[in-house]
């Protein structure tokens, strides 16, 4: 029985067709994976983007103030319009996402349908309410501008819970974070964790902060282009960067991005962690491991470089009659 050579292995000639198709079928589910099918045409003005764990993402415009959402196929199953800017908090239950308008000073509550649930008007209880976050279904977290304080307020019967003096700066304040007794604010250039007495726990710089994740008991920072946790006390490790991404995300299975107007998606093994020093003397330096970079590089191009080779020892193969 003739045998062939590829590359380092010996087969037998009527195993080479099978081993082709083997091949192919691998390369093009690879490939098929990196791009989703939503139109570039709805991601152009895209302010922001969320996905949740069911597969649906959600395209926020700050050009018209619309928050779309979109089912795995990229159909649209439902829209919110409104007439003033406003932050969505996160989509982690998609069955009450809360947006929060400081024009309007107000905290409103959509169904999965985008249905309105509930409305929380602040212009007569509070005085200017600078960014809000809630906790769960009952509580909210105010920060009031006007008597620099943070408020931790039930909504649903209408009652003040707590008020902690707290006397930070509010400019460019992007998000508000309450978790284990612990605040967390970010603005555009940094994040800083206080405890409720006012105590600075955490400082660390960030460029273009967005707004904050949390997983359990892990909290990311969500930028532009970059995804970064929070070590308690110690660090922040990237866990994604892509410098020519428009806009980023994760839920509990993938990361996305936005890149030339086109959607992606990545597994979460496929990423690995970047540590981002932040010592005073490295806080100006690029956070990159330039050594792990070449080599993680020179990899995917030697295997690359395999697969195109084989491919090609295949098809001469397949000259000779196979």
């Amino acid at each position: 029985m003739p045998t062939f050579y590829i590359g380092k292995l010996l087969l037998p000639r009527e195993n080479l067709r099978l081993l082709y198709f083997i091949f192919v079928f691998i390369f093009c589910s690879f490939s098929a994976q990196k791009a989703l099918p939503l139109d570039s045409l709805k991601l152009k003005e895209a302010k922001d983007m969320f996905a949740d764990d069911y597969g649906n993402l959600y395209i926020y415009k700050n050009k018209d103030f619309s928050f779309t959402k979109y089912d795995s196929l990229g159909r649209q199953i439902g829209k919110l319009m409104v007439t003033v800017p406003f932050k969505i908090q996160n989509v982690q239950n998609p069955l009450s996402v809360p947006l929060f308008s400081e024009n309007a000073q107000e905290m409103k509550f959509v169904d999965q349908n985008f249905n309105e649930i509930q409305k929380v008007d602040f212009k007569q209880k509070f005085g200017f309410i600078k960014m809000a976050y809630a906790e769960d279904l009952q509580q909210l977290w105010l920060l009031d501008e006007s008597t620099k304080r943070l408020i931790q307020y039930n909504f649903r019967n209408d009652t003040t819970i707590n008020s902690y003096p707290f006397d930070a700066s509010f400019d460019d304040l992007t998000d508000l974070l309450v978790y284990e007794n612990k605040v967390y604010i970010l603005t555009r250039k940094h994040i800083r964790v206080y405890t409720l007495k006012f105590e600075k726990i955490f400082e660390a710089e960030i460029q273009n902060g967005k707004r904050f994740r949390r997983e359990n008991d892990v909290i990311l920072v969500i930028t532009n282009n970059s995804i970064i946790k929070y070590i308690p006390g110690k660090e922040m490790v990237k866990i994604l960067e892509d410098p020519d991404a428009q806009i980023v995300d994760k839920n509990n299975l993938s990361y996305f991005e936005i890149k030339a107007n086109n959607l992606y998606l990545y597994s979460l093994e496929k990423k690995k962690e970047i540590k981002q020093q932040t010592e005073p003397e490295t806080k100006d330096k690029p956070v990159e491991n330039s050594e792990e970079k070449s080599q993680d590089g020179s990899a995917e191009k030697s295997e690359n470089f395999d697969m195109l080779k084989l491919f090609e020892e295949i098809g001469e193969v397949q000259k000779l009659g196979v």
